[in-house]
């Protein structure tokens, strides 16, 4: 049977629309679209199925789903304006979820920038032979530990050193005698301190002076129990982690159970330990069991005992 020039073949048709035959199919499948046929079978379109079919597509073209075209379509519901201004609302709800997620994969990748620059990588100085100690990113805390003579002062100096804008407040902070001009956010910082049990004490002023006054981006501390009582350890530990200083990472030199606590470390926190014998240092899981573990624990203690070895320095041979 030879096809009307006034109907189209399902090819022709879908050129002439500027879509697929599969779409075609498609809207069909759905009830958007009924072509005629040939008594041979074969699907054709002629000029009422290719005007329903320029509104199928031009309505497609405006991301209308194709429930929501039959309906407009059929009659039956809101007509043309109210439908569109409907999808358009909808639209704009998608545009306000696409923004906000755009800005969210735009701090994941901030973060994770940051994170890299946050990596520390390095030659170990001496007592080390040079070997090469690196880790993928800093946590907010990390506790940085050893027994007496194990280099964990030169490794929180050479980290300090090779981490871009990061410093290292030693304890010569103890000795300032410009740590009593306390401002008034450091005044604010030592009443938070005091509501959480925390002692006055010249150490304590001299601590938050030297971290409030540094402008660097991670901060290394050289024996941050120095000078604390216990309650005082306990409530500076609570209020560390509660992130105070401008969320700054914390590299914490600590031999003090107060400080590091063993039973209570959390995902925003990590362990550097520093081997008696010079070994690389290692992070450690805290974890009984856990490589590392059990050399931590014997290596802190309670402010009482720490007390006691305070001022001691372990033998240590020249360096040439």
């Amino acid at each position: 049977m030879r096809k009307s020039a006034l109907h189209l073949t399902a090819a022709e048709a879908a050129r002439e629309l500027g879509i697929s035959a599969k779409a075609l199919r498609l809207y069909e499948r759905h009830g958007l679209l009924a072509p005629l046929r040939t008594a041979a079978g074969w699907r054709i379109y002629g000029q009422n199925e290719m005007a329903r079919a320029r509104d199928i597509v031009a309505l497609r073209r405006l991301d209308m789903g194709l429930s929501q075209i039959k309906h407009v379509l059929s009659g039956d519901g809101d007509d043309l304006k109210a439908a569109l201004a409907r999808h358009q609302a909808g639209l704009e709800r998608r545009l306000d979820r696409i923004a906000e997620t755009v800005q969210s994969v735009e701090m994941a990748r901030e973060n994770l920038m940051a994170k890299a620059a946050r990596a520390v990588s390095l030659e170990l100085p001496w007592p080390w032979g040079g070997e090469r100690f690196s880790l993928p990113a800093l946590t907010p805390i990390t506790y940085i530990t050893g027994p007496l003579g194990s280099g964990k002062t030169r490794l929180a100096r050479a980290i300090a050193e090779a981490v871009p804008n990061a410093a290292f407040i030693g304890l010569e902070r103890l000795d300032d005698g410009s740590a009593m001009a306390a401002d008034a956010r450091i005044e604010a910082h030592l009443r938070l301190l005091a509501a959480q049990g925390a002692g006055s004490s010249p150490a304590l002023t001299a601590l938050v002076v030297a971290v409030e006054r540094s402008a660097a981006a991670i901060l290394v501390v050289d024996m941050v129990e120095q000078g604390l009582d216990q309650a005082t350890q306990q409530a500076l530990r609570r209020y560390l982690r509660s992130r105070p200083f401008d969320d700054r990472p914390l590299l914490l030199l600590t031999r003090s159970s107060s400080i590091l606590d063993l039973a209570d470390i959390s995902a925003d926190e990590s362990i550097l330990y520093c081997p008696a014998n010079h070994d690389t240092p290692m992070a450690v899981v805290p974890r009984k069991g856990a490589r590392g573990y059990e050399a931590v624990a014997m290596c802190l203690a309670t402010p009482a005992v720490r007390s006691r070895t305070e001022g001691l320095v372990a033998c240590r041979p020249s360096a040439a």
